[in-house]
């Protein structure tokens, strides 16, 4: 009970955010004076037939009933038209969207090797680790979109060592049923294909995850370090308990609540990142749709995308909090 007690909390919290984000989502429509009917029908419309479209939408009536018609239409999936593709806007993020899941997931597990790299050369005393470590912090002094520019600067035009745009030297070699380059292309037995995926994701992924690596990292080592030091560890120490046993048992669980809290916050920062990187590296994910979106003034788009990033980034978080309370029962939804 207690745990559907604490579960049931984190979700009333989770759908609270994500409500004052349709709200403020409304608010800005409002604000912009945005008018999706003159947007879709176009200039040469009629006074009839557009009066006729603002009613059908509900467009003519009074701004609360406005927005119930807003929220209504988002639980059924219809975040508008996109003035600029004259696509439903959900049917766009479907399409552009696992290009950016793709990209993003990659730079996580990379930014949590890196993290952990970071963290064990630290605690662990390994030789070198102390250069890596002035690497990591180097690179992480620059914001993602700028480590992206020098990286096709240096690595693609100057060296010619990785791809400077897209996800595959080839796409039409590759059907897409998942989306994700690198599972169609094993979904498919391309090796070769898959090789030239991970080629082509690599620099935008070490462009988006060298800051949050760092971020997790530190975090991730100052808990080791706090934990080895306590007196718990002392005393296991003291009954004979080994390294190997001492670790599994008490200093890696007790370690992982603030990381874990550091690390899904993250994931939700790298989707929000995710924009400028995609622009740098032509990446055609979800990030490139918004951007190309925003110069065109089409809401609907930007307004969609916006909304599913903000899903994203709080579920994340809400899963990050369960995750904290199986790793530390005294940690508390309250």
């Amino acid at each position: 009970m207690v745990w559907v007690r604490r579960i049931g909390l984190r979700l009333a919290s989770l759908l609270a955010v994500l409500l004052a984000l349709t709200i403020l989502l409304f608010f800005l429509q409002e604000v912009a004076h945005f008018d999706p009917v003159a947007a879709t029908l176009g200039a040469n419309a009629s006074p009839e037939a557009i009066a006729a479209e603002r009613a059908r939408l509900g467009l003519d009536a009074p701004v609360l009933q406005r927005y119930f018609i807003y929220l209504g239409g988002l639980l059924h999936g219809d975040l508008g038209t996109s003035v600029r593709t004259r696509h439903p806007v959900a049917q766009d993020i479907g399409q552009f969207f696992p290009a950016s899941a793709e990209l993003v997931l990659f730079a996580y597990v990379l930014a949590l090797v890196l993290a952990v790299a970071f963290a064990a050369s630290s605690v662990l005393r390994w030789p070198g680790g102390a250069v890596g470590r002035g690497v990591m912090f180097l690179l992480a002094a620059a914001p993602s979109f700028l480590l992206g520019i020098v990286g096709v600067i240096v690595f693609y035009s100057r060296l010619g060592w990785f791809p400077g745009a897209g996800r595959l030297g080839d796409a039409s070699q590759l059907t897409d049923p998942t989306g994700f380059m690198t599972i169609d292309a094993l979904l498919a037995g391309r090796l070769d294909l898959f090789g030239d995926a991970l080629h082509h994701l690599l620099l935008p992924a070490l462009a988006l995850a060298v800051g949050p690596a760092l971020a997790i990292g530190r975090v991730l080592r100052s808990a080791l370090e706090a934990t080895t030091g306590a007196e718990f560890i002392k005393t296991a120490q003291v009954k004979g308990l080994g390294e190997g046993a001492i670790l599994r048992r008490h200093v890696i669980r007790n370690s992982l609540p603030a990381p874990l809290a550091m690390a899904g916050l993250y994931l939700g920062y790298m989707f929000a990142g995710v924009v400028v990187v995609e622009r740098v590296f032509t990446w055609p994910g979800l990030g490139l749709y918004m951007f190309n979106s925003l110069l065109k003034a089409d809401f609907q788009a930007v307004a969609g995308s916006i909304l599913v990033l903000g899903v994203i980034y709080v579920t994340s978080n809400a899963i990050v909090d369960v995750l904290q309370t199986v790793a530390d029962p005294r940690i508390s939804f309250d």
